[in-house]
């Protein structure tokens, strides 16, 4: 390879360290330190409604245990939580129903009409899992002064300001007052009516997508590196097909309860994929120098890709099934198949696809112009782009399979 071409490459690597500065301020796990809360809402007797609340086990006994200020609470129920102990984790619970009830009543809340509607336990706590961790299992009956076809809901449970999690999100199924649907609820939009229209719904979980993919930074930089990979239009285009069709199969299947693999093993897989995507576009650099751009053995269909190119879109459509189930994590629903879930899932799709196709519009357009004027000035963005992203993959895969 031609040494300019090795001193353009290895100046990229430099400047991709400032990059990589940057990206590591952002958390490795993108879709880790949070939590969900599960929510289901529907009739009770005249005049009542009954919502069953899942609350993660660990995160709910040290947050009711600081919030309301009872260390006793803390003592029992962190051991029995060490121990897997689910008999003992529902003791602990129970025997300080005091604070545990307190802290949820002061976070979560029903109206009809705008009255307030106020909560009595029903039964006991129970322990449950979601995906192997232990969720408290709370069934409240609320007596509603007002009565109305319509109720509002409320949730503010695991706060950032608490600083134990981060962007917690309530995922609301409900069936009353005639209706059926889903809401997701976090800090921005902690609330809704159970008489919302079905645009104020597809449009909840529309942002919820968008809002994910935007914030998830290890998605962003697997499409950057795509980007930055691809030689032609019609490159791009397929692998964002190959890629879309493959995270949303496994993302349907995953959030429908059909698929069940640990985030343990998705989280470090979605940053190798990172690393790799990326990886394979600095060694045709190193390899092709000048000629990294050009096509090996083009096909001669309407597709046209060579050998390098088919084999490329295989490995995206791999790496994203697995993204896939890394976006059904994020959105936190694992539950038997429903039409009004998969409306929900599909509008959650379309807000993740709608993101991405955005960047790639943005991004590729100007990095066709700069290939096209600047050849070498391309190819060295190209190499600063994909070597801070490999480097980033690199220690985001490290520091998920050591659980750093």
């Amino acid at each position: 390879m031609p040494q300019r071409v090795r001193t353009t490459l290895a100046a990229a690597v430099g400047i991709a360290a400032a990059v990589i500065t940057v990206l590591t301020a952002a958390p490795a796990l993108a879709h880790g330190f949070t939590s969900t809360v599960y929510a289901d809402v529907s009739s009770g007797d005249p005049g009542h409604v009954r919502t069953k609340l899942e609350l993660e086990y660990d995160l709910f006994v040290v947050s009711a245990a600081d919030q309301e200020d009872d260390d006793p609470l803390f003592r029992q129920g962190q051991p029995a939580f060490e121990d897997r102990d689910g008999p003992a984790m529902a003791a602990a619970l129970n025997a300080h129903q005091r604070s545990t009830i307190e802290y949820v009543r002061k976070r979560f809340s029903v109206t009809s009409e705008g009255a307030d509607c106020t909560p009595t336990q029903v039964g006991t706590f129970t322990i449950g899992q979601r995906e192997g961790v232990p969720y408290a299992n709370l069934l409240l009956d609320w007596a509603c002064p007002e009565a109305g076809d319509a109720h509002a809901v409320r949730s503010g449970l695991f706060p950032d300001g608490e600083d134990y999690v981060k962007g917690t999100k309530t995922i609301v199924t409900y069936e009353i007052d005639g209706r059926s649907g889903s809401a997701a609820l976090d800090a921005a939009h902690p609330s809704f009516s159970t008489a919302q229209s079905w645009h104020q719904r597809f449009w909840e979980f529309f942002r919820l997508g968008a809002e994910h993919l935007l914030g998830g930074i290890d998605h962003i930089l697997f499409l950057l590196a795509l980007i930055a990979g691809s030689r032609r239009l019609r490159e791009i285009v397929l692998a964002a097909t190959s890629f879309t069709l493959a995270h949303s199969v496994t993302f349907m299947l995953a959030a429908l309860g059909v698929v069940d693999v640990p985030g343990a093993v998705v989280e470090p897989i979605i940053a190798l994929s990172i690393a790799v995507v990326a990886g394979w576009h600095l060694w045709r650099l190193w390899r092709r120098g000048d000629h990294a751009g050009d096509l090996e053995t083009p096909g001669h269909s309407h597709v046209s890709l060579d050998r390098a190119g088919w084999i490329r879109l295989g490995v995206v459509f791999c790496f994203g099934l697995v993204h896939g189930l890394g976006f059904a994590g994020a959105l936190g629903i694992d539950e038997a198949w429903s039409w009004t879930l998969l409306w929900s899932l599909l509008v959650f799709n379309v807000g993740i696809e709608v993101v991405q196709l955005a960047i790639i519009a943005l991004v590729f357009p100007l990095l066709m112009v700069l290939r096209h004027r600047a050849p070498a000035v391309g190819r060295w963005a190209t190499g600063v782009i994909s070597a801070g992203v490999s480097v980033m993959g690199l220690i985001w895969f490290v520091q998920r399979v050591s659980g750093s």
